[in-house]
């Protein structure tokens, strides 16, 4: 990429996060009352870090009764089988994680790999619009030593483009997910890798607690603005990484980290951001255990 081109992509993405819309904060009443709240955020969890035992109704009733207002399914569950749950509890389903993306990322070097792991985002498609769910989680590709950033690149965009008109005809976003697979590295290119789409169908599900590793989520928050589809509320400790390893940084309870959340807040609020805010968090594995993230989930969205 040119040094012009790289400046008119980074201008750009900088220019349309400064001109996203802030949240209004309501006015306080003359008598004294309590300021409305600031901003309109809605609670949700993670469907695979609910580790209560039971049916999908069972779960769902243990999430309804923690306080959660819905709840980011996976893909390729019994789709009867969940709308029961969903329609007898009143929780919504905000948006589906697939379930291959891992396992058969669209950056694959085999064809046939990434054939189905483009099938399984379609059905994940399907599945998000049978729950009335507005978007899609996707991690785009996995960047090895045997898988090149180049062709994660190239192949991941070659793939999606394939979903778009099925995402567009069903009306659900497909949202990239920041995740720990060595790809889209920085805010500026990941808002470059959503606009090279030119489809309002393609955003992204920005996780606050997996950017803290290399970067400050409120930086990316204020770059990626109306892109972000879906928030995912994760805590994140450099201290126990840096003692105990990589992935201990994540045992961490929510409010516990190092996570700025009045600045991350802040920034949700300056680009004017309304929508749901889903943990990604351990600790669900008990009603009791539900119902203190969600408490201290409401702490960090009343920042």
């Amino acid at each position: 990429m040119k040094r012009r081109e790289f400046l008119t992509v980074a201008g750009g993405a900088l220019a349309l996060a400064a001109l996203a819309p802030s949240a209004l904060a309501g006015d306080a009443s003359l008598d004294g009352a309590a300021l409305p709240p600031r901003r309109s955020l809605k609670k949700g969890i993670m469907w695979g870090t609910v580790g209560v035992k039971g049916s999908v109704l069972e779960k769902m009733k243990a999430i309804k009764e923690a306080g959660f207002e819905g709840t980011e399914m996976m893909s390729h569950m019994d789709q009867d089988e969940v709308l029961r749950a969903r329609d007898e509890t009143s929780l919504a389903i905000p948006s589906v994680c697939g379930r291959d993306h891992w396992g058969k990322p669209l950056s694959d070097p085999d064809p046939k790999v990434r054939a189905e792991g483009l099938e399984a985002l379609k059905q994940t498609l399907r599945d998000a619009k049978r729950y009335g769910a507005s978007s899609v989680l996707l991690v785009p590709g996995v960047v090895t030593k045997q898988v090149s950033y180049a062709d994660a690149y190239t192949r991941s965009q070659a793939e999606i483009r394939k979903a778009i008109p099925l995402a567009e005809e069903l009306g659900v976003k497909i949202a990239i997910e920041n995740v720990w697979n060595h790809f889209l590295l920085s805010p500026l290119e990941a808002a470059r890798y959503v606009d090279e789409f030119h489809s309002p169908a393609v955003g992204w599900h920005f996780d606050v607690g997996n950017i803290l590793n290399y970067g400050w989520p409120e930086q990316w928050i204020r770059i990626l603005g109306p892109r972000i589809q879906k928030l995912h509320i994760k805590e994140f400790s450099r201290e126990k990484r840096d003692k105990q390893g990589l992935w201990k940084g994540f045992d961490v309870p929510l409010l516990e980290g190092d996570n700025d959340w009045p600045a991350v807040m802040k920034a949700v609020d300056d680009v004017g951001y309304h929508g749901w805010a889903i943990t990604e968090q351990g600790g669900g594995d008990s009603p009791a255990g539900l119902k203190d993230l969600c408490q201290r989930l409401e702490k960090i969205l009343a920042t």
